[in-house]
């Protein structure tokens, strides 16, 4: 079934379109991203289960590829992941375009240099945005999330490098309690509504679909909402699902050790709320890095305030002519630019 508009504004509020069996138009099917059922993972109690079961992922992993490369950031979740790599491995961490001391890409040498690995660092600029955009704009059927051009060009990267498998840690957060600060509060509906509206539809789009639908799935009572299981099935669809969607489109092969994890005991909520979001991954950078601090939570890099900073804002008849884009931050001015660049691939 087409349904532009619906598209449109799922895509503004959610970054992805959250229905199955609705496109922008017809021969445009989209596939959204199924995580690994329940029973199919391997229960860890303790750091010490992580790390014994991570490598003997690695262990399988090496027994049918010769080269594996790593999307390495400087936090907690990917250094942990490139201990297990062999030396002389290539690891690839996206650079700020600002020209600023980057502390992301100062924490990355550190790692490779105790594991000895091959650091590369990846600038992405708007003339990458135009090339890839359309890459994997085309593969997904639907427009995109701002990591999954950088994550093409990465790919790229690395066939040239001779990986054969690339490493991401990018399901650390969901399973052992990170994002703290969207799983901290107690939120009411209304709250996480706009909390997690990535941008309003009402706010850009002259012909917005009301979205409310997915949220009421979750609703608890007059205004309550779970949230945590909101994360689980749309949270992990989206973020996992833009991996999939940008390695999958540069036919390189990729693999999440944390992704067939699941922690045996409940959540302590207590610990992540006290300022000990993933206590199990903490420890187990612990175990790895002894010698350093465990670094707060770090983003992957995305140059969109940069390259976005002076970008007037869409001109095609979706969108609206009133845009407040002096109000919108980086990522935001990204999913319009996006949205209508996909528009054009339609004509």
């Amino acid at each position: 079934m087409a349904d532009k508009d619906f598209c449109l504004s799922s895509y503004i509020a959610f970054r992805y379109i959250w229905k199955d069996g609705i496109d922008f138009c017809e021969g445009f099917q989209h596939n959204n991203y199924r995580p690994i059922d329940d029973d199919k993972r391997i229960a860890v109690h303790t750091s010490e289960d992580i790390d014994r079961e991570i490598q003997r992922q690695f262990d399988e992993l090496y027994a049918k590829y010769d080269s594996i490369g790593i999307l390495l950031s400087g936090g907690m979740d990917s250094a942990n992941l490139s201990s297990y790599l062999r030396p002389g491995s290539h690891a690839y961490t996206f650079n700020s375009v600002s020209g600023e001391c980057n502390p992301d890409v100062e924490r990355a040498k550190v790692y490779c240099k105790k594991w000895q690995l091959n650091h590369h660092l990846i600038d992405i600029t708007m003339e990458d945005y135009e090339r890839y955009t359309p890459l994997v704009m085309r593969h997904k059927f639907a427009p995109v999330h701002s990591i999954e051009p950088q994550i093409y060009k990465a790919a790229e990267m690395a066939r040239k490098d001779g990986v054969q498998l690339m490493i991401v840690g990018e399901s650390a957060d969901l399973i052992f309690g990170g994002m703290d600060k969207l799983i901290s509060p107690v939120w009411t509906f209304d709250g996480f509504v706009k909390r997690y509206t990535f941008l309003d539809p009402k706010l850009v789009l002259t012909n917005p679909v009301d979205q409310s639908e997915l949220f009421e799935r979750y609703r608890q009572g007059e205004d309550g909402i779970d949230y945590m299981r909101f994360m689980d099935d749309v949270f992990a669809v989206e973020s996992s699902g833009s991996y999939l969607n940008a390695f999958g489109a540069a036919w390189m092969p990729y693999y999440d050790p944390y992704a067939k994890l699941v922690m045996a005991d409940p959540l302590d909520m207590e610990r992540v709320r006290g300022g000990e979001p993933k206590y199990l991954v903490r420890g187990l950078y612990a175990l790895k890095y002894p010698e350093l601090e465990i670094p707060f939570k770090i983003p992957m890099p995305r140059p969109v305030d940069a390259v976005f900073r002076d970008w007037e804002g869409p001109k095609r008849p979706e969108f609206r002519s009133d845009i407040p884009m002096d109000q919108l931050t980086g990522n935001q001015k990204w999913q319009l630019w996006c949205a209508e660049q996909f528009l054009n691939l339609l004509q």
